[in-house]
């Protein structure tokens, strides 16, 4: 089973005598936390000394702790571990590249570059090393290929594994999870959900003896608050609950004042006040404007003590107005010593970019905010300026950062306040309101450990939110894992090649998804037997001594839902149809008769327990189809991806019914990403061999590329010339006949390519200038470099896999990409 531990109390005072003794007794039963300990400037909190324990004692860990509250320290010790042994090797994994990269100089710092490695697709720098960080895609691609690097290996770390749920890209989250061998253990790092303890279950049936450690106990308390008009208010009402309570301890009831401040436009008044307000409201009267602008709110947590402060704002352009917004009001946040240093970080980190490509990145813009103590962050920026933006913000230079909601995604950047302008965003479809779980992320970065005694949350006031919802969000901490894991084809080869097809379906079985759904099922059968018990008791008391009368009060049902359709369609019904209809009627109003209950003196008691019998058959009935359905939910669907390369010949089955990968099947195990069949078919028909470099460039960033949901198809005359037009034409052809196939299948195909980037990925590679082909894309600088990164990683898999010129070509392409901004973009 799995083991337990929520922290609770970390004050030693509060220990009984009993208490003080198992401490003593553990601190003698696990030396090496003691020898962990004794290196820190810092005491370890109960939820820490108990995940360390059990990696100690031999065990897995799943450690569910909110933003802050120092989960890494776990992961640091069992890096502390590994190296206690001759030759034991830890793999850091992280799902963004940035935190891989900032993992990696921690590392550097605390043993030495000779020990740390750094693999990140298109980085790799001392791979064979004891200490490895790694983004998830790295390990799960290692393992398909049994690399040698796995030997020796007896930790795995997965930072931040709550993106398991990730529609894109959790499922290799559990790939890894299943894949790695049995003898290395785990330390899975996940924010504060509200089912840690079902994914330590599954953790507990798939790696063996896992702890499961839960704290919900923010380490620096927080302060919610609301920004009305000019006035910064509690959210929550404060009381002194005991005599030895501090004053002011927060409850959970709404703030009297916010209550009546949001109802008169943004004042507190009296009862006469109220009546005039009242009367002025309903002649149509507008209530007073209650937000303050972005300037105003800076110089407020300024004066207030409250900054550093981190501003989300749930859009790119958003973020860049709110910087020229403060610094147009002549904000100023930074002292003459403060700027130097700023512009002395700035020159030193940007260096290596090109003079003429520093006026296109807006480079003087982004310096004058940096020195004002002011920046953005968001993924559309150049990754070397967020970079610098963070660590300037780390080193308390930069007081105010605007950013989106993926600056809250584990990069270390705490702030003494977080902001939060609307509570609602934009999901790619509609305007939704954040969740609960959104919102702890969120604020999860307000308060500075061991810097701030409390973190602030302010949230400010729109017109039409409601005091109760905003405080109910703001209460709960509801944040379900919900695994998004479902086969692709790559993973279908790579499993029955290594495995087989039968014990690939076992292997799928044991995934999260469908941990998950069999749970479901166990309480949905439960409550099938309920309702059948029920039915049961309905059908004893419909029962009649003079016949069936379940099957009595099926003919009036049939007979109630054919008079029913027939009135309603009756004006458009033929003479034939009607008299058709007035047969079965009459048919079935003679059968009625008939029937040997018609003549019950209980027929209508009867009649109204049949009718609830009916009632919860029908949703038994749905209940038992969600049954059938979930149940092998996930190996239901990889059958049907197998099915798809068994069709195309990817999977050969031999007489004995046996399926093993063709020599084809065996190119798409090394291919990897959304379109890996659509790749590995391309490359089967010599689809792309008249291709030059830069056209087969333009190729791959077509396979990677998502255009936004208003962009339409780019025009013929904006696509790359020459052999790239009739390639692409063939490229899209093998689509389309995919996606039929797919259909076919049952299985839910793909978007249609877009060739939103292709002209100008070509002419980067052709060598033109950034500014024109930032023009050319209409991309900002950071989207260009994430989207060249991502097609350098196609390319790079292309020149491995590729046979003859195919693979030459990728070769040089990758290399002609690789250059200005990409090249000294660290991470992306």
């Amino acid at each position: 089973m799995t083991s337990g531990f929520r922290a609770g109390d970390s004050s030693t005072d509060a220990l009984s005598p009993a208490d003080r003794f198992a401490a003593s007794r553990a601190r003698r039963d696990t030396p090496r936390v003691e020898m962990f300990r004794g290196n820190l400037s810092f005491d370890l909190d109960p939820f820490q000394l108990a995940s360390c324990a059990a990696l100690e004692r031999g065990d897995s860990v799943l450690v569910a702790a909110p933003t802050g509250a120092g989960k890494t320290i776990v992961a640091e010790f069992a890096v502390f571990l590994a190296m206690q042994e001759p030759r034991a090797k830890v793999f850091y994994t992280a799902p963004m590249k940035a935190l891989s990269n900032q993992k990696f100089q921690e590392f550097v710092a605390e043993y030495g570059a000779d020990q740390v490695g750094l693999l990140t697709g298109d980085t790799n720098i001392n791979s064979g090393a004891r200490i490895v960080v790694m983004t998830t895609e790295v390990l799960r691609n290692m393992l398909y290929a049994d690399s040698d690097l796995l030997k020796d290996l007896s930790f795995v770390v997965m930072d931040e594994v709550h993106y398991l749920a990730d529609r894109f890209r959790g499922a290799v989250w559990e790939e890894v999870i299943i894949h790695l061998p049995q003898s290395v253990r785990l330390v899975s790092l996940s924010a504060t959900v509200s089912n840690a303890e079902e994914f330590g279950d599954w953790l507990q049936a798939v790696r063996g003896e896992t702890a499961v450690i839960v704290s919900e106990e923010r380490p620096v308390p927080l302060d919610q608050h609301v920004i009305m008009r000019t006035k910064l208010i509690d959210l929550f009402a404060t009381t002194r609950v005991g005599p030895g309570d501090p004053p002011g301890t927060p409850t959970h009831r709404v703030n009297p004042e916010l209550v009546q401040m949001a109802r008169y436009g943004g004042r507190t008044i009296s009862s006469r006040q109220m009546q005039d307000v009242g009367r002025r409201h309903s002649r149509g009267g507008r209530p007073d404007d209650l937000k303050m602008d972005r300037a105003g709110v800076v110089k407020m947590l300024g004066e207030r003590n409250l900054l550093p402060a981190i501003f989300f704002i749930f859009s790119r352009v958003g973020c860049d107005q709110a910087v020229k917004q403060v610094l147009r009001a002549g904000v100023r946040l930074t002292t003459q010593l403060e700027r130097d240093e700023i512009a002395d970080i700035v020159e030193e980190r940007c260096r290596t970019i090109l003079d003429e490509d520093l006026a296109v990145l807006g480079y003087y813009e982004w310096l004058d905010g940096l020195q004002r103590g002011v920046a953005a962050h968001h993924a559309g920026m150049l990754p070397a300026f967020k970079e610098v933006a963070e660590e300037l913000f780390q080193k308390k230079l930069v007081k105010a950062v605007f950013a989106t909601e993926t600056l809250a995604l584990g990069i270390n950047m705490p702030a003494r306040t977080v902001v939060l302008e609307k509570l609602e965003k934009f999901n790619g479809e509609a305007r939704v309101p954040i969740t609960p779980g959104e919102y702890t992320q969120l604020t999860g970065r307000a308060g500075r450990r061991g810097i701030d005694v409390e973190g602030h949350s302010v949230i400010q006031w729109q017109e039409g939110l409601d005091p109760q919802a905003v405080a109910s969000l703001a209460s709960r901490r509801t944040y379900p894992l919900n695994s998004s894991f479902s086969p692709t084809y790559n993973m279908a080869v790579n499993l029955i090649e290594q495995f087989s097809r039968e014990r690939a379906r076992d292997i799928l079985e044991s995934s999260f998804a469908q941990f998950q759904a069999d749970r479901a099922v166990v309480d949905l059968a439960r409550k099938v037997r309920s309702q059948e018990e029920s039915l049961h008791g309905y059908e004893e008391a419909m029962k009649c001594h003079l016949g069936d009368f379940r099957e009595y009060s099926g003919i009036r049902r049939e007979l109630t839902d054919l008079e029913r359709k027939g009135s309603i369609r009756a004006d458009l019904q033929s003479r034939g149809e009607r008299e058709k209809r007035q047969n079965q009627l009459a048919a079935l109003r003679k059968r009625l008769k008939q029937h040997p209950c018609h003549t019950c003196n209980d027929r209508e008691s009867h009649a109204r327990w049949a009718e609830r019998w009916w009632k919860l058959k029908k949703q038994t009935d749905e209940l038992s189809r969600q049954i059938r359905a979930r149940t092998g939910a996930v190996a239901k669907i990889f059958d049907r991806v197998t099915d798809v390369l068994l069709e195309l010949g990817y999977l050969l089955r031999s007489e004995t019914g046996e399926v093993t990968a063709s020599v084809h099947g065996r190119t798409l195990r090394r291919i990897y990403g959304e379109r890996d069949l659509l790749v590995a078919e391309c490359l089967r028909r010599g689809v792309w061999k008249d291709l030059d470099p830069a056209g087969l460039a333009a190729m791959a960033a077509a396979l990677v590329y998502e255009p936004r949901r208003d962009e339409g198809q780019t025009s013929d005359r904006y696509l790359p010339k020459g052999a790239f037009r009739p390639a692409f034409e063939k490229t899209t052809d093998l689509w389309s006949k995919l996606d039929d196939i797919e259909r076919d299948h049952k299985l839910p195909g793909s978007n249609p390519l877009s060739t939103g980037l292709s002209l100008a990925m070509n002419r980067w590679a052709q060598g033109v200038s950034l500014d024109s082909v930032l023009l050319e894309s209409e991309l900002a600088a950071g989207d260009f470099v994430r989207m060249t990164k991502q097609t350098i990683d196609l390319l790079d898999q292309l020149s491995v896999v590729a046979d003859g010129t195919v693979g030459r070509t990728a070769r040089q392409a990758l290399e002609s990409i690789r250059r200005g901004i990409v090249a000294y973009s660290s991470v992306a």
